[in-house]
């Protein structure tokens, strides 16, 4: 066993015969004549001076390194490349609406499209949510209606609801979300503020999507009204 003297830190070998296993002994210095203490027990396996753990054995290998964490769909269409394909609109008007459907179901989102056109919004549709997000890379919509369901089979792990819970909050305050859901209640407003959406829409209720959509977004323009107006005032908006 390879030992320090901890009095006048003179190094020296002690053959581990010579020593019991399990206890503190104190051994003389050949230097300086002091004697020293010299801990043989174990120590949660950490290596003794000569390399080796207490019990005598080599100490066990690193642990491997975690693995690094995998990215969000978001954090990966983030740091695509940039594709003019993917852009949902060539030019827009200023002040045209525009509004993104993000639903699996083609005949939902024609239901959703057609209310949508009857209210003056210009419509694009994402048929997965990787798509969807890249429109939403490029282009800030007034309006998002999206499946709870969209693009996965469980609701919490939806990516496009994820993204917009990420979003700066002058952001998001720009775009009106509704989330169709076969569990919530059409207009549940305690259901919409947990799932952080300003309306639900229940599927039973879709034919009455245009009407449900058109009141919800006039009752948060007016809600919002006083706040703009201050906002336009300070030149913030």
């Amino acid at each position: 066993m390879d030992v320090v003297c901890s009095n006048c830190r003179a190094q020296f070998k002690i053959p581990d015969e010579k020593i019991p296993k399990g206890k503190v002994v104190l051994v003389p210095c050949p230097k300086c004549k002091e004697k020293f203490a010299v801990d043989t027990r174990e120590k949660n396996g950490a290596p003794a001076p000569n390399g080796k753990a207490a019990n005598g054995k080599a100490p066990a290998p690193p642990a491997a390194q975690a693995a690094p964490a995998r990215k969000s769909l978001a954090d990966e269409v983030s740091a695509g490349q940039y594709d003019a394909a993917d852009k949902p609109f060539d030019y827009i008007d200023e002040g045209t609406l525009t509004a993104l459907v993000c639903d699996s179901d083609s005949g939902i989102k024609a239901r959703v499209r057609a209310a949508l056109e009857s209210l003056s919004y210009r419509v694009t549709e994402a048929s997965t949510a990787r798509e969807a997000l890249k429109q939403m890379r490029f282009h800030v919509f007034d309006l998002v209606v999206l499946n709870e369901m969209f693009d996965t089979d469980q609701a919490e792990n939806n990516h496009v609801l994820k993204y917009l819970g990420r979003l700066a909050i002058s952001t998001r305050r720009q775009m009106f979300v509704a989330l169709l859901s076969a569990e919530q209640r059409t207009m549940d407003n305690m259901a919409a503020f947990t799932k952080s959406v300003n309306i639900i829409v229940n599927m039973k209720n879709i034919d009455e999507v245009g009407n449900v959509l058109g009141a919800g977004v006039a009752d948060n323009k007016s809600f919002y009204r006083p706040f703009n107006e201050t906002l336009k005032k300070l030149g913030r908006l």
